[in-house]
Protein backbone atom coordinates (compact mmCIF):
# COMPACT_ATOMS: atom_id res chain seq x y z
CA UNK A 1 0.00 0.00 0.00
CA UNK A 2 1.31 3.45 -0.87
CA UNK A 3 1.09 6.08 1.83
CA UNK A 4 -0.12 9.61 0.99
CA UNK A 5 2.49 12.23 0.16
CA UNK A 6 3.86 14.08 3.16
CA UNK A 7 3.42 11.13 5.52
CA UNK A 8 6.17 10.67 8.13
CA UNK A 9 6.84 7.69 10.37
CA UNK A 10 8.23 6.69 13.74
CA UNK A 11 10.57 3.72 14.18
CA UNK A 12 7.68 2.14 16.12
CA UNK A 13 5.45 2.17 13.00
CA UNK A 14 3.11 5.08 13.68
CA UNK A 15 2.44 7.44 10.79
CA UNK A 16 1.89 11.19 11.05
CA UNK A 17 0.65 13.71 8.49
CA UNK A 18 -0.14 17.42 8.64
CA UNK A 19 -3.83 18.25 8.32
CA UNK A 20 -4.01 22.02 8.61
CA UNK A 21 -2.38 22.89 11.95
CA UNK A 22 -2.93 19.38 13.34
CA UNK A 23 -0.91 16.20 12.98
CA UNK A 24 -3.17 13.25 12.18
CA UNK A 25 -1.86 9.88 13.47
CA UNK A 26 -2.37 6.20 12.76
CA UNK A 27 -0.39 2.98 12.47
CA UNK A 28 1.44 2.08 9.28
CA UNK A 29 0.36 -0.51 6.76
CA UNK A 30 3.35 -2.60 7.88
CA UNK A 31 2.17 -2.43 11.52
CA UNK A 32 -1.45 -3.32 10.82
CA UNK A 33 -0.30 -6.26 8.69
CA UNK A 34 2.10 -7.43 11.42
CA UNK A 35 -0.50 -7.38 14.20
CA UNK A 36 -3.26 -8.95 12.11
CA UNK A 37 -7.01 -8.42 12.28
CA UNK A 38 -7.80 -5.80 14.90
CA UNK A 39 -10.58 -6.56 17.35
CA UNK A 40 -10.32 -3.67 19.85
CA UNK A 41 -8.88 -0.17 20.04
CA UNK A 42 -8.35 1.83 23.22
CA UNK A 43 -8.25 5.45 22.05
CA UNK A 44 -6.88 8.43 23.99
CA UNK A 45 -9.07 11.13 25.51
CA UNK A 46 -9.68 14.45 23.81
CA UNK A 47 -7.66 17.11 25.57
CA UNK A 48 -4.91 14.77 26.76
CA UNK A 49 -1.46 16.33 26.70
CA UNK A 50 1.09 13.85 25.33
CA UNK A 51 4.85 13.69 24.89
CA UNK A 52 6.57 12.37 21.80
CA UNK A 53 7.23 8.65 22.28
CA UNK A 54 4.66 8.19 25.05
CA UNK A 55 2.01 5.47 24.81
CA UNK A 56 -1.36 7.08 24.09
CA UNK A 57 -3.50 4.27 22.65
CA UNK A 58 -3.61 0.49 22.28
CA UNK A 59 -4.62 -1.80 19.47
CA UNK A 60 -5.58 -5.39 20.15
CA UNK A 61 -5.64 -8.09 17.53
CA UNK A 62 -6.24 -11.80 17.62
CA UNK A 63 -2.44 -12.15 18.01
CA UNK A 64 -1.27 -9.37 20.34
CA UNK A 65 -1.83 -6.06 22.11
CA UNK A 66 0.37 -3.17 20.96
CA UNK A 67 0.82 0.37 22.21
CA UNK A 68 0.45 3.31 19.85
CA UNK A 69 2.95 6.06 20.63
CA UNK A 70 2.62 9.79 20.07
CA UNK A 71 4.88 10.80 17.17
CA UNK A 72 4.93 14.43 18.37
CA UNK A 73 4.25 16.23 21.65
CA UNK A 74 1.13 18.30 22.12
CA UNK A 75 -2.57 18.12 22.88
CA UNK A 76 -4.91 15.52 21.44
CA UNK A 77 -7.70 17.59 19.96
CA UNK A 78 -9.56 15.03 17.89
CA UNK A 79 -10.21 11.32 18.33
CA UNK A 80 -11.61 9.13 15.56
CA UNK A 81 -14.28 7.48 17.70
CA UNK A 82 -15.88 5.64 14.76
CA UNK A 83 -12.95 3.22 14.59
CA UNK A 84 -13.66 2.13 18.16
CA UNK A 85 -16.67 0.22 16.87
CA UNK A 86 -15.09 -0.59 13.53
CA UNK A 87 -11.38 -1.38 14.13
CA UNK A 88 -11.04 -3.17 10.79
CA UNK A 89 -10.91 0.29 9.17
CA UNK A 90 -7.29 0.35 10.30
CA UNK A 91 -6.64 -2.94 8.50
CA UNK A 92 -8.47 -1.93 5.33
CA UNK A 93 -7.43 1.75 5.08
CA UNK A 94 -4.58 2.54 7.51
CA UNK A 95 -3.63 5.87 5.86
CA UNK A 96 -7.19 7.08 5.28
CA UNK A 97 -10.25 6.14 7.35
CA UNK A 98 -7.99 4.20 9.72
CA UNK A 99 -6.52 7.32 11.36
CA UNK A 100 -6.75 7.26 15.15
CA UNK A 101 -6.29 10.75 16.61
CA UNK A 102 -5.02 14.25 15.85
CA UNK A 103 -2.52 16.26 17.88
CA UNK A 104 -2.02 20.02 17.99
CA UNK A 105 1.79 19.94 18.28
CA UNK A 106 3.54 22.01 20.93
CA UNK A 107 6.78 21.83 18.89
CA UNK A 108 6.02 21.57 15.15
CA UNK A 109 9.72 20.90 14.52
CA UNK A 110 9.32 17.41 15.99
CA UNK A 111 7.44 16.42 12.84
CA UNK A 112 10.50 17.17 10.71
CA UNK A 113 12.56 14.72 12.78
CA UNK A 114 10.28 11.79 11.89
CA UNK A 115 11.30 9.35 9.15
CA UNK A 116 10.31 10.17 5.58
CA UNK A 117 8.91 7.39 3.37
CA UNK A 118 12.30 6.29 2.02
CA UNK A 119 13.92 6.14 5.48
CA UNK A 120 10.91 4.28 6.88
CA UNK A 121 11.00 1.75 4.03
CA UNK A 122 14.68 1.13 4.79
CA UNK A 123 13.86 0.74 8.52
CA UNK A 124 11.11 -1.81 7.73
CA UNK A 125 13.50 -3.71 5.50
CA UNK A 126 16.07 -3.85 8.33
CA UNK A 127 13.63 -4.98 11.03
CA UNK A 128 11.85 -7.55 8.88
CA UNK A 129 15.09 -9.13 7.72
Amino acid sequence: MTEPEGTRFTRDHEWARWDGDLVRVGISDYAQDAVGDLVFIDLPNDGAVVSSGSAVAEVESTKTVSSVLAPVSGEIVEVHVEIGGNPDLINSDPYGEGWMFAIRPSDPGEFDRLLDSAAYAQHVKEVSG
